[in-house]
């Protein structure tokens, strides 16, 4: 059976920093292209990094670049997202997701607060 488990998420100030993380079985780790999404109340669900299958190209989206960074273990099956100087808008459950042509999985999400 396929797992993705986000954890990392909680209580955090404006300007702190989380380390999300989540760990995948049930499927071959290192042929998946990884990517972290949000979602905010009411509002759609938004990517926010990518990572190809063997860790090159991390890419994020613009309102994350600088503050943010994914990375991936393929010995451990784990994608990371890196938070740095977090904001209010930040707050999200953030999801991931395992995708190649014809297979996609994800994670139940974890929610992220940013707040005083």
């Amino acid at each position: 059976q396929v797992h993705l488990v986000e954890s990392g998420g909680g209580l955090v100030q404006p300007g702190g920093s989380l380390r999300l993380s989540c760990p995948a079985s049930g499927f071959t780790f290192r042929n998946y292209i990884m990517a972290w999404y949000r979602q905010a109340s009411g509002k759609e669900r938004e990517g926010v990094a990518v990572i190809t299958n063997t860790g090159g190209t991390p890419d994020c989206a613009d309102s994350v670049k600088g503050r943010f960074t994914i990375s991936r273990d393929n010995a451990k099956n784990t994608v990371c997202l890196q938070m740095n100087s977090v904001k209010g808008e930040d707050t999200a459950v953030y999801y991931c997701e395992a995708v190649r042509v014809l297979s996609e999985y994800w994670g139940q999400g974890t929610q992220v607060t940013v707040s005083t």
